[in-house]
């Protein structure tokens, strides 16, 4: 009978975590690792990806996906260098991801080979928990810890394995399992529901208020319902984080669709004109959107009590589970709506959609970005999930793609990283063989990394029982950096190189279709979810179409607020212009 390595132990460890797959890049330094997982049949499974960034953000949008820990693994040096990106998009996007990382130094430390000090690399990223196996018999406890963490702080952390402890043999007497906990990975491992006299304070001021709007976040996942029933006993309208998009059913017609730069001018109007704001389970960054300073009174809902008040002024902080935290509110609420503010918010929804229609059917050279996205609307499966890259495919996403509830979308939310949607992509449909998943990318980020990565695709999809993954790259040409609103110039280091992105596909053995007139966006659309393989759907789109963030309501005061004394910089501006009339 073979020696039961420290490498056998990680696999059961892994196991015993329910990790289905591990993502990441071979070599020498994790080498034992990765044989010890190639020899199990695929429980858990190795997925090589192309390269160690791709691979962590396959290891995090596994966790978004799924609910799940992810996990991730490479060697010392650049190759643990290349880890960071994911596991900075896990950290701020409060996900758990372990990462796993071999070091393999022979002689004396200072000046080796590919030697990097991976406590500090990782002390910030992986601040929770950042750990190396210094023996045997403390590698099973030292990885339990570090899933445990990951779990309860929704955070990645990082255990460092050198290859020489990776090939030692555990001593017969090691346990083949130690603290497996039983809860479910990546949720709160308890019950967390606010104080009864906070929860009335809440109740109180939420009731009173004339003009109210409901902020949800990605935390809301799995309250919609109640933000609903929310709503409605408070005539409140909806807006939400670009993370929490696929939270509400966004045909509610007091949905105003996402707040912020990518958003809709009906949320800016929302919360330019509401007196009381619901926060719930969001961290939305882009605060300029939020209501003025002493505007709205406010109640903000987390379950991580560190990001109360981190936003926007929360007058009434509750610290728990967002189903939980309403179910009790609504039960202190009463049923007596401010229904002119309703209509109000629900006209303001009506002509943002007047708007967006026009915007759709504006023409363009040759296709207008947002018809693209406005056909998929229509046709989306609504048992898949939706991978969103950075770029202005966000901003086309966030206004034009209206998502069939039930249907998970994921994108880098905060950290704002190019390049994660067809790593997502790959994640969710390993995740979840038998739906169906598209990946919505740019032409940067595709030549990023996304024609490496179809390779990743190719080599699966052949395993899975629904074979669409489809891929729309928007070619615009474009590498400006400025966004849609100008051409591309002649000068080479404005146009990206072109490139036959559905030619590589077919090349690859995949499906690939070209579009460039826009009476045809609708077919292609059509022809790429109906394949029987994965499909890269090219749209050659006009890089001249306007971004047109919307403008945060009052924006021309918001200046007077900007460095303290906000009441008395208003008295004084008042004054100034009247003085001006009286002159006059």
């Amino acid at each position: 009978m073979a020696e039961r390595r420290v490498a056998d132990l990680v696999v059961e460890r892994l196991l015993a975590w329910r990790v289905p797959r591990v993502f990441g890049y071979p070599g020498a330094a994790i080498a034992p690792l990765v044989e010890a997982l190639e020899s199990t049949g695929g429980e858990p499974a190795f997925v090589p990806a192309r390269h160690e960034e791709t691979a962590s953000f396959m290891a995090t949008g596994h966790a978004k996906f799924t609910g799940g820990i992810g996990v991730c693994l490479a060697t010392q040096g650049p190759s643990a260098v290349q880890l960071l990106n994911g596991l900075y998009d896990a950290k701020l996007d409060s996900k758990p991801v372990v990462a796993i990382v071999g070091e393999d130094i022979a002689g004396p430390l200072g000046g080796a080979h590919q030697e990097i000090g991976l406590s500090r690399l990782f002390g910030d990223v992986c601040n929770q928990f950042v750990r190396y196996g210094r023996s045997p018999e403390d590698v099973a406890a030292l990885l339990d810890q570090a899933f445990r963490t990951a779990a309860a702080t929704r955070s990645p952390t990082c255990v460092v394995l050198p290859r020489q402890l990776q090939e030692a043999v555990v001593p017969d007497l090691q346990p083949s399992a130690v603290g497996v906990v039983s809860a479910t990975p990546g949720e709160p491992l308890a019950r967390v529901l606010p104080h009864d006299v906070d929860l009335d304070a809440a109740a109180q001021l939420l009731g009173g208020g004339q003009r109210v709007a409901i902020l949800v976040g990605q935390g809301g996942r799995d309250a919609a319902p109640e933000i609903i029933e929310v709503a409605d006993r408070l005539g409140a309208g909806v807006a939400t984080s670009l993370l929490g998009k696929p939270v509400l059913d966004e045909r509610l017609p007091f949905h105003t669709g996402v707040l912020g730069e990518v958003g809709t001018p009906a949320a800016a109007e929302l919360m330019g004109g509401c007196d009381t704001l619901l926060m719930v389970g969001t961290n939305d960054p882009w605060t300029e959107y939020f209501p003025m300073p002493e505007q709205a009174r406010t109640v903000q809902i987390d379950i991580d009590g560190r990001r109360i008040g981190a936003r926007y002024p929360a007058d009434v902080p509750l610290v728990g589970d967002a189903a939980e935290t309403l179910r009790a509110l609504l039960t202190r609420l009463r049923g007596q709506p401010e229904q002119r503010w309703r209509a109000t918010v629900e006209a303001s929804v009506d002509r943002w959609r007047d708007v967006a229609a026009e915007r759709v059917a504006a023409p363009a050279d040759p296709v207008n970005p947002q018809l693209v996205l406005q056909e998929l609307s229509a046709r989306m499966p609504g048992t898949g999930a939706v991978a969103v890259d950075v770029g202005s495919v966000l901003y086309w996403y966030a206004r034009h793609l209206t998502l069939p509830p039930g249907v998970n979308a994921q994108l880098c939310g905060t950290l704002g990283s190019m390049g994660c949607a067809l790593p997502y992509a790959v994640a969710a449909k390993l995740a979840a063989p038998d739906r169906p998943v598209v990946a919505l990318v740019g032409d940067g980020a595709m030549q990023l990394n996304g024609l490496a990565e179809l390779i990743t695709v190719s080599h699966h999809w052949q395993q899975w029982r629904d074979p669409r993954l489809v891929v729309l790259v928007l070619n615009n040409r474009d590498q400006s950096g400025m966004g849609g609103g100008r051409a591309p110039s002649s000068d080479s280091t404005r146009r990206r190189p072109d490139v036959p992105y559905a030619g590589w596909a077919r090349l690859l053995g995949l499906h690939g279709v070209r579009v460039d007139r826009p009476e045809l966006v609708g077919a292609a659309w059509d022809e790429a979810l109906a394949a029987d393989r994965p499909c890269v759907l090219e749209a050659v789109v006009d890089p001249a179409v306007s971004l047109a963030p919307p403008e945060p309501a009052f924006a021309d005061l918001r200046g007077l607020y900007a460095d303290g004394a906000p009441a008395r910089k208003v008295r004084e501006q008042v004054e100034v212009t009247a003085n001006a009339q009286d002159v006059v």
